[in-house]
């Protein structure tokens, strides 16, 4: 009986911990080609970010056409100034992934000329990892998908059904032995 419940419990650790661990991909505004000067405050990039949890192990995706725009990892006072003279990063190939690999604030700006005084500028703010018991509610991929930005509500997008199960039957199995 000890033996079986050291094993389920442990199934169910494993379980909880590949869940807690999955990164995730986010499409910088929402949708393919949306990295260009904002037409209104509702498109704003910060607004988008606002609206979505980021994690350490999360990437930040832009997609926009290649040779028209970049995109500039900068300080916060470049940010703030919307200089472009001295980037952490530069990324220009149409199609950057930036890999958030810390808690605390990242600031974007557009590497075209006067584009980041006119709004096309992103700030996100990092949170460490999850550490989290449970969570089984599925979230889809802000990638995956086209149109507005969901905030993530789950670090196990992908087997969450299949721990639902997972935790049944063990819980099944524990009133059997």
């Amino acid at each position: 009986m000890a033996l079986h419940r050291a094993l389920i419990s442990s199934m169910l650790l494993m379980s909880v911990f590949l869940c807690s661990t999955e990164a995730r991909d986010f499409l910088v505004g929402g949708k393919t080609n949306a990295w260009k000067v904002p037409t209104s405050e509702a498109e704003s990039f910060n607004k988008w970010a606002e609206g979505s949890r980021f994690q350490v192990g999360d990437s930040l995706v832009w997609n926009h056409e290649p040779g028209k725009d970049s995109v500039l990892q900068v300080s916060k006072k470049d940010y703030e100034s919307c200089s472009t003279s001295s980037p952490i990063a530069i990324y220009k190939d149409g199609s950057s992934k930036v890999k958030l690999d810390r808690p605390g604030p990242f600031y974007f700006v557009s590497g075209t000329e006067g584009n980041c005084e006119k709004g096309q500028k992103l700030v996100t703010v990092v949170l460490s990892k999850r550490h989290r018991f449970f969570d089984l509610s599925p979230a889809p991929s802000p990638v995956e998908r086209e149109g507005p930005a969901l905030a993530p509500t789950s670090g196990c997008k992908r087997s969450s059904g299949g721990l639902i199960v997972v935790l049944g039957v063990l819980v099944g199995l524990m009133f059997f032995f």
